[in-house]
């Protein structure tokens, strides 16, 4: 009996060395299995801290983000949009039967009267041509300073009846800067239509090029059959013609100063006399000869240069179906502002310059007293966002449309200097999110605040899609998370 309870307690013994055994393996693995995550943990947790921005996209990725901001913000491409802070536009004293007033770095609309009705933009059309020759000059394939042979089509004694001229004669010498300051002041026709046949070789070619360019910038109601402007034929709108010059300015500032912003012009010089013929007065009673030979100096037709503060261009353009049209820029204190007035009333020079000038004037004061921009936001950029639970680890909450700068209205103080300063910039992106996303997702954005009103909003959105990771990796990185 005592040999049997002997035994049995050894057992027990044994199986309970063996419980003890067993439970410190648990024990150990446990402990193992948990430090062994806490590590991984630590890695992850080390690896965000490290990771402070994202791969360049790759050139797949950058296509669907490109999509995906086409079909869902189509204001990024939008040339002028209206103020999201102004309900209606002021009553302003402008006796132009179609009107607008743009920010030109911003492409906000200040204010508009009839800006959707059709009207020969007349010799405004010659914008669209000095487009056409920059965008030549720039690609290399015309110089300033080159030669251009005059063709038969571009003299001046053969232009329409009243015809604005630069009086280009035959075998004159002269160079593509003097056709374009022959275009930009005086208006020339003749410079128009040598200009024309100088890059395409004909009318028709040249004006496809206008033409596509009207196209390409979504200018639907905006057509041209020839490029000085004489014809009734040629159409645009107010609206359309502010978003080309718009882009004109944009994409060559340096003709304002170079061309529109010229006061005079004369021509011919002694220099652009053709061989053999001498530089002195001439009789015109008779009509234009073939060659001239007198220098005729012409004031820009620009009424505002020189009256109004920070004026340096545009262009004016006038025909009968058209009256007196005028598009303007002007520029104060890094600001800039344009204005395209049509159908401008007058039943002379005279009285069209003046309608000119009091609309204009009235435009600019008013917008030059009531608005600046605000520009170089620091705030519009690129923030990096930790995508924990995402293979990727991260990517870039990128503004949704590019930002140049905010047209401020004068809503606080009593300065532009108290409006600027009184400027709130209200940034929401997370530093950190825990689910993948999707390109194009919207994670945060951006608000710029004056007082009560809002006056930009932009969105953030994710640069990437981003992919879930595993399960283990997913579980580390919740706890990883709330580490970092």
């Amino acid at each position: 009996m005592a040999k049997q309870i002997e035994q049995n307690q050894t057992e027990n013994q044994a199986t309970e060395n063996k419980s003890k055994f067993r439970t410190r393996i648990i024990i150990s693995t446990i402990s193992s299995i948990l430090v062994a995550f806490a590590a991984l943990v630590l890695i992850r947790v080390n690896n965000f801290s490290d990771t402070k921005d994202a791969p360049s996209l790759s050139h797949l990725q950058e296509v669907q983000l490109y999509t995906y901001l086409q079909e869902t913000y189509p204001q990024r491409y939008e040339i002028l949009h209206k103020l999201s802070y102004i309900d209606n536009y002021p009553s302003l004293d402008v006796g132009a039967g179609s009107a607008i007033l743009i920010d030109v770095r911003t492409g906000d609309i200040l204010y508009e009267k009839n800006a959707d009705e059709i009207i020969p933009p007349a010799s405004m059309t010659k914008l669209f041509a000095m487009y056409v020759v920059d965008q030549e000059v720039a690609a290399g394939r015309l110089s300033y300073n080159q030669i251009i042979p005059i063709p038969e089509e571009a003299l001046a004694c053969n232009m329409p009846p009243h015809s604005s001229l630069m009086f280009l004669g035959e075998g004159q010498v002269v160079t593509l800067e003097e056709l374009l300051l022959g275009l930009s002041i005086c208006s020339g026709n003749d410079a128009a239509y040598a200009l024309a046949y100088t890059v395409s070789g004909s009318m028709e070619a040249f004006i496809e090029r206008m033409n596509q360019i009207a196209f390409d910038l979504k200018l639907k109601n905006t057509h041209f059959v020839e490029s000085s402007g004489y014809s009734e034929l040629n159409t645009t709108t107010a609206r359309e013609m502010a978003a080309f010059c718009k882009v004109y300015l944009s994409e060559h500032p340096d003709s304002l100063k170079k061309f529109h912003a010229v006061r005079s012009f004369t021509y011919p010089k002694e220099e652009n006399m053709a061989p053999g013929d001498k530089y002195g007065p001439q009789d015109f009673s008779q009509g234009l000869p073939r060659h001239i030979t007198m220098g005729i100096t012409q004031s820009n037709t620009n009424p505002l240069l020189g009256k109004l503060k920070g004026c340096d261009g545009l262009k004016t353009g006038y025909i009968d179906e058209s009256g007196y049209n005028l598009a303007l820029t002007a520029i104060r204190n890094d600001t800039r502002f344009l204005s395209v007035t049509m159908r401008g009333p007058g039943r002379s020079t005279a009285e069209g310059q003046a309608g000119r000038i009091k609309d204009g004037t009235t435009l600019m004061n008013y917008a030059f007293g009531s608005f600046a921009d605000l520009t170089h936001i620091s705030a519009i950029k690129n923030y990096f966002v930790k995508n924990y639970g995402s293979k990727e680890m991260g990517f870039y909450a990128v503004p949704a449309y590019n930002v140049e700068g905010v047209c401020v209205p004068y809503l606080t103080g009593d300065s532009i200097a108290d409006n600027m300063n009184n400027v709130q910039i209200e940034v929401n992106v997370p530093e950190k999110i825990t689910e993948p996303v999707k390109a194009g997702e919207k994670v945060g954005e951006i608000k710029i605040i004056l007082g009560n009103n809002v006056l930009e909003t932009v969105p953030l959105i994710a640069d990437r899609t981003t992919t879930k990771c595993n399960g283990l990796m997913g579980l580390i990185d919740k706890v990883a998370v709330k580490f970092n």
